[in-house]
């Protein structure tokens, strides 16, 4: 049997986070269904996108530095050279941790996040993982 590795931690770990700020969160894109799925499972959902004031019908913050209240989890739907900052307003907001969606790598991101004691969980859809613990 395979040993569970420190991202298979992470991912069972993050699947309990019950407010979820979505950086990048847009209409008519993946993040949306994505969005209206954790919503289905009774999550909360803090879209953060600088382009929109609101989406899906709910205010949309500028940064992560912005969104008022805890932040359970960061998922992440931002290309990858965009995501070692993204970590480091997590880190500062005091993030549960941070989950980047599947094709997304960021090796720079991922040490920080673990420097940080941060759980951190890349390439892999927030969807599928929850989908499959039901």
């Amino acid at each position: 049997m395979l040993q569970p590795t420190r991202q298979d931690s992470a991912v069972q770990e993050l699947l309990k986070a019950d407010r979820i700020a979505i950086v990048g969160l847009s209409e008519g894109r993946v993040s949306e269904r994505i969005a209206l799925f954790l919503l289905g499972q009774g999550r909360e959902i803090v879209p953060v996108n600088p382009s929109h004031s609101q989406v899906m019908g709910m205010k949309s913050y500028p940064s992560l530095l912005e969104v008022p209240g805890r932040v359970d989890l960061v998922n992440v739907f931002r290309r990858p050279e965009f995501c070692e900052a993204i970590v480091i307003d997590a880190i500062a907001v005091n993030a549960g941790g941070v989950w980047l969606q599947s094709g997304i790598i960021n090796e720079r991101a991922r040490a920080a996040a673990e420097a940080a004691g941060m759980p951190f969980v890349q390439d892999r859809c927030i969807m599928v993982e929850l989908a499959a613990a039901l």
